[in-house]
């Protein structure tokens, strides 16, 4: 552990901090200046140090130590959770790393932001939706229906049931399930990073990107659609809800409009001012029946909410991305 300051400031904690969207949040906000930030994670993970770059003064706590540490700080003294750290590897199948890390962990932190009364949001995930066969809608009432595809949805799924049945909340709270987020400080996601850090690494090595052949007569070969978000406009909602405070619930993000895999490969060459070539392969037999050819959050809920400003363009955020951070080996 170590000591922090500006402590006249209001505490938020970040879990997850030393990951990809929880260091782009701790980041900014601590950026601010409105925040005293204390952070939380693995931290024996060289590779992830990178992405503490602009943290470095702040209060760092052990992921396993962050729920008691909390309850034992005096009540009202932290005025927000944000629960970003879970595993997140959908190829893993490991149930009891889940347990631990994803539905253990958040259960803690709901209960001690539920006793000292600290609003909360934390990571649900686009996951929970499976194959999309009862749509992108964050309805409440539609969530037990939902048959994620994999260990990992089904961490995140757990969880939304299991705050749904809860009696007692904290005063404010939001589960937010993340499409496909993409952006800077996921240099160390490996196979787990987003398709435009995949597109621009093979456009940089050998000026081509592999793109999925369609196996569905309904979808030309690269325009199997996903919603990508950037992951500053993550961040950009998730302080317009601590601010704002609307009525508590699980919400998607991502930007309510899905877009070609072609399009982004179109766009990262266009960033890198290349011409684009593609190399078509087949999907590997054994993901293909679970693969998903559509997705698109439905945002209505959260512009119902109050939120109106505009979602990043594919284009534009992966222009910006690739110019101002990965042609660079930049960090945010």
């Amino acid at each position: 552990m170590q000591a922090g300051s500006d402590n006249h400031l209001k505490t938020v904690v970040v879990t997850g901090a030393m990951g990809f969207i929880g260091s782009c949040l701790a980041t900014a906000l601590h950026r601010t200046g409105a925040w005293r930030v204390v952070i939380s994670d693995d931290f024996n993970r060289p590779d992830k140090m990178q992405n503490l770059i602009a943290l470095q003064d702040v209060l760092k706590v052990e992921r396993d130590m962050i729920a008691a540490w909390v309850d034992s700080q005096p009540a009202g003294t932290i005025s927000w959770i944000l629960h970003i750290g879970a595993r997140t590897d959908t190829t893993e199948f490991d149930h009891a790393i889940f347990d631990r890390l994803n539905r253990n962990a958040t259960k803690a932190l709901w209960e001690v932001c539920c006793k000292q009364q600290i609003p909360l949001i934390y990571a649900s995930s686009a996951a929970t939706y499976g194959s999309g066969v009862h749509g992108y809608v964050d309805n409440h009432a539609l969530i037990p229906e939902l048959q994620p595809l994999n260990p990992y949805g089904w961490s995140k799924q757990d969880i939304d049931m299991w705050v749904l049945k809860q009696q007692t909340h904290p005063p404010f709270w939001y589960g937010l399930k993340f499409f496909n987020v993409y952006g800077p400080n996921e240099y160390h996601k490996g196979r787990m990073a987003s398709v435009i850090f995949h597109a621009f690494n093979q456009m940089q090595a050998t000026g081509t990107i592999k793109l999925f052949r369609s196996h569905k007569d309904a979808y030309r070969d690269g325009y199997q659609l996903r919603d990508f978000v950037y992951v500053l406009d993550v961040v950009d909602v998730i302080q317009w809800l601590m601010h704002n405070k609307p009525a508590s619930g699980i919400y998607n993000l991502g930007t309510g409009k899905a877009e070609p895999f072609y399009q982004l490969a179109a766009s990262t060459a266009e960033a890198l001012n290349i011409p684009l070539q593609i190399d078509w392969i087949d999907i590997p037999e054994d993901i293909r029946d679970k693969y998903q050819y559509f997705t698109e959050a439905d945002m209505s809920k959260l512009r119902k909410a109050g939120y109106t400003r505009a979602f990043s363009s594919l284009e534009a955020g992966v222009a910006d991305y690739v110019k101002n951070y990965l042609v660079r080996g930049n960090y945010y």
